[in-house]
């Protein structure tokens, strides 16, 4: 009977590890999906920022090219692309993010986590999204800069 009991406390001891370990590994969990998804907001943020650069720049290429300045035409083009470049990089930051949020929902599948996922993939859209019009702008702004050098 002593055996027994011995046993019996044994693997309460063990089953009362286990299950502190699990429960810091589902904190940790948790806490590294909401850092994920931060990741990817500001991720979104930054392309939507580069985006707006872009179209800056792509605005005084226009400008520039309509009043034959040819270094500010190209200048603003190159600034463009740089632009364009960092949305893209901001965007598979945030695609990168996404997944990772995706990936610690799967493992825990709580509401929490979920709706973490579920934002962190909008915000990967959103910087995509960002990401595709900073291109376009790039390429107006080159557009303009060719259209002066033509003249």
């Amino acid at each position: 009977m002593a055996s027994i009991e011995t046993e019996m406390l044994r693997l309460k001891n063990y089953y009362a590890t286990v299950h502190t370990r699990y429960a810091s590994a589902l904190e940790s969990l948790k806490a590294m999906t909401q850092r994920s998804l931060t990741a990817a907001k500001r991720s979104a943020e930054a392309a939507n920022r580069c985006a707006d650069a872009a179209s800056l720049a792509a605005d005084a290429a226009r400008e520039s090219a309509d009043r034959e300045l040819t270094l500010v035409a190209e200048a603003s083009a190159k600034a463009a692309q740089a632009a364009a470049e960092a949305a893209a990089e901001a965007a598979a930051a945030a695609a990168a993010a996404a997944a990772a949020t995706s990936q610690a929902a799967a493992h825990h599948a709580e509401e929490a986590s979920l709706r973490a996922a579920a934002e962190a993939t909008e915000a990967a859209s959103i910087a995509s999204e960002a990401a595709a019009y900073a291109s376009r702008m790039a390429t107006a702004a080159a557009a303009s800069a060719a259209k002066i050098r033509k003249h």
